[in-house]
């Protein structure tokens, strides 16, 4: 994973992406690929879903590069916060216990 994401950081380096934009138009980017994931599952269709879930994931690397962040550290840290988790599915939704 560490050497994708240091593929991902040079193409976003190469094409003046980290230093030419900045976090707040990285972060309406993520939106719009959110977008697209959710128009591509809406319509079942997998090879939209599966580009969308890769856009998504390179528009949050280089957030996460932006802001001088550790991708992968991210995940951990999310993944620690829910890992014990409890709570319930309501309308296919997981709801966390209060």
């Amino acid at each position: 994973m560490k050497q994708l994401i240091q593929k991902i950081e040079k193409w976003a380096e190469d094409r003046n992406i980290i230093h030419g934009s900045d976090p707040i138009k990285q972060a309406e980017k993520t939106v719009e690929e959110c977008e697209e994931l959710m128009e591509a599952v809406a319509e079942n269709n997998r090879p939209e879903i599966i580009d969308a879930i890769g856009d998504i994931v390179v528009t949050l690397v280089l957030q996460c590069r932006m802001q001088g962040l550790d991708f992968v550290e991210c995940v951990e840290s999310a993944y620690d916060t829910i890992k014990d988790r409890k709570g319930k599915m309501i309308n296919g939704k997981f709801v966390k216990d209060a």
